[in-house]
């Protein structure tokens, strides 16, 4: 079968809270033991066992000897926000010439369009292409092709869906690729499961999706499992991502991914910075580090010491993260990260304190 072959099988390409806890599971295996005696699955199996590739736009990829990047988009949901993606585009280019975007995706659309995020892409100035791989597979990141159309891209874009799957791209060549476009002064960037892997600390959801109750009832509950050592991006260390923020009520489950972090020592300086976008919203972030949020108030959530209790199997304490909430047009700094203009909130014996998301700034910081 061919690798080139078109997306034939929908399957939903957003954000969804997917894994759910163990009676859900059994009520899954259950339909799937039906599907497969009606032979469905295995057509839908089979279906999706070729990486698919499908390109919008020009057959030629741009020829050019320098970028200005890079530039990346951190985005809430999983669609592409025209609004930073220009901004991504018109950063790497320089404002001149056109470039090349390649879109990842583990999964097939669920309706309508096989290349969504492509066709939002394709309707931006200084875009000559867009290619859309979909590889269901944790090997299909050492496919050559796809490999090819990454290295040769100046923008890769992690569609949402299951941030599990990409990071089971971690141990191929898909990771060494998209690094590549960064370093020649391309971008990356993504939303909702797209946004979770290019952080420095990922959650990787593996075990299925974890609550806000359930993390700071347990931050080393069997559902808060990470990935690290994916990607490392310029200014952006230290962090970790989380989509959906406020409609799904998230701020709980950063502020026990930050804990983990620093107490496991997946970042350095015993600090880690959580990065909470709304659905809909959108950072952009420049090569200078310069983060601009565009869309509805997100949230950088910062824990600067070890948490005073962070054990398996009971509530987490934390005191005094620093809190920023960003409004649509307002700036970080992620290359200088500011000291000053944050809400303070703690975490005691899994009870949080206060309005998680709104606070009186503190002075004199």
């Amino acid at each position: 079968m061919s690798p080139f072959l078109h997306h034939t099988s929908p399957t939903l390409h957003a954000a969804s809270p997917a894994k759910r806890r163990p009676a859900h599971r059994i009520a899954a295996c259950v339909t799937a033991a039906l599907a497969v005696i009606a032979g469905g699955f295995v057509q839908a199996e089979q279906a999706e066992a070729a990486a698919s590739r499908i390109r919008l736009g020009s057959s030629s990829d741009v020829s050019r000897t320098s970028w200005s990047g890079p530039a990346f988009t951190m985005n809430g949901s999983g669609g592409v926000i025209a609004a930073t993606m220009t901004k991504a585009v018109d950063s790497i280019r320089g404002g001149t010439g056109s470039l090349d975007v390649v879109v990842l995706a583990a999964s097939a659309p669920g309706s309508g369009s096989r290349t969504p995020e492509c066709d939002a892409i394709m309707g931006l100035g200084g875009v000559n292409s867009c290619t859309t791989w979909t590889l269901t597979k944790a090997n299909d990141g050492n496919n050559s092709q796809a490999n090819t159309d990454i290295r040769n891209a100046e923008f890769v874009y992690f569609a949402g869906g299951d941030q599990c799957k990409y990071a089971a791209w971690k141990n191929t060549s898909l990771r060494a690729s998209v690094q590549s476009v960064v370093t020649k002064g391309g971008g990356s960037g993504g939303g909702s499961a797209g946004h979770h892997i290019n952080s420095s600390v990922v959650y990787d959801a593996c075990q299925g999706s974890i609550t806000s109750a359930e993390a700071i009832a347990d931050p080393y509950d069997s559902y808060a499992t990470f990935t690290t050592g994916m990607f490392d991006w310029p200014h952006y260390a230290n962090t970790v991502n989380d989509s959906h923020f406020v409609t799904r009520d998230r701020m709980g489950r950063t502020m026990a991914f930050v804990a983990r972090a620093i107490k496991d020592g997946r970042t350095t300086s015993g600090k880690a910075w959580g990065v909470g976008i709304e659905e809909g919203a959108s950072l952009f972030i420049d090569k200078d580090g310069l983060a601009t949020l565009s869309g509805a108030n997100s949230y950088i959530v910062l824990g600067d010491h070890q948490p005073e209790k962070a054990v398996s199997g009971q509530p987490l304490t934390f005191s005094n993260y620093k809190i920023w909430r960003l409004t649509s047009g307002q700036t970080f700094d992620f290359k200088n990260r500011p000291t000053c203009g944050y809400y303070l909130r703690s975490v005691t014996n899994g009870v949080t304190d206060g309005n998680l998301y709104n606070g009186t700034p503190v002075t004199g910081c």
